[in-house]
């Protein structure tokens, strides 16, 4: 399973403290009460598929902040929820989608000996490489969104550069280990994220 599929799909934090976690919309609605209460907070909102925050304009009433957060990161449904439009009868729609690529003289004429030209050869080797290195990528991936989230949170606490040396060596003790001084919330939330960022390595 991707360690991700089981991840809130957002997490605000005022401060040190997690408020909450779930869709954009929710998370929003406590972080603007969160801020109504306390002004002077700092409070962010972090996307947990990249480790990134997410800018909220949080002037007005928590309704309108609301409908900004609609208006510009849309409504925030998972794409499992969209519904498919019926498909006639024919070849299925593929969703090709037509951009350059450059290579070098010698590439173009291997791919012009390949069965059902470039364009299907070039797909066949990007499937290939997905299979083989999908492993390898899910880790790279979960290590830079985890690594977005402790520079955000952590990027002056004690045993940060420790802590981020452990998580792309893949030593997940060690990263435990320097993050022990760090408050629970942010500790728990980094581990959380860090879920994948040792396969292979334990």
């Amino acid at each position: 399973m991707n360690p991700s599929s089981s991840l809130p799909a957002y997490t605000s934090f005022a401060e040190a403290v997690i408020i909450a976690s779930g869709a954009l919309s929710d998370v929003v609605r406590q972080a603007k009460a969160k801020i109504d209460q306390a002004p002077d907070a700092e409070v962010l909102v972090f996307d947990n598929l990249t480790g990134k925050t997410v800018d909220i304009d949080y002037r007005g009433t928590p309704d309108e902040v609301i409908k900004w957060v609609v208006a510009v990161y849309g409504s925030n449904l998972p794409a499992a929820s969209a519904v498919e439009e019926p498909r006639g009868p024919g070849r299925p729609k593929l969703g090709v989608v037509a951009r350059e690529v450059t290579l070098l003289p010698r590439h173009w004429e291997w791919l012009a000996t390949q069965s059902g030209g470039a364009s299907a050869a070039l797909r066949r080797l990007v499937d290939e490489a997905r299979r083989t290195h999908a492993d390898r990528d899910r880790q790279r991936q979960a290590q830079e969104v985890c690594y977005r989230f402790i520079n955000a949170m952590a990027g002056d606490r004690e045993g940060y550069e420790e802590a981020n040396r452990a998580l792309f060596s893949g030593n997940r003790e060690r990263f435990a280990a320097m993050m022990q001084s760090w408050p629970q919330d942010i500790r728990e939330h980094a581990l959380l994220l860090a879920t994948g960022a040792f396969e292979g390595n334990e």
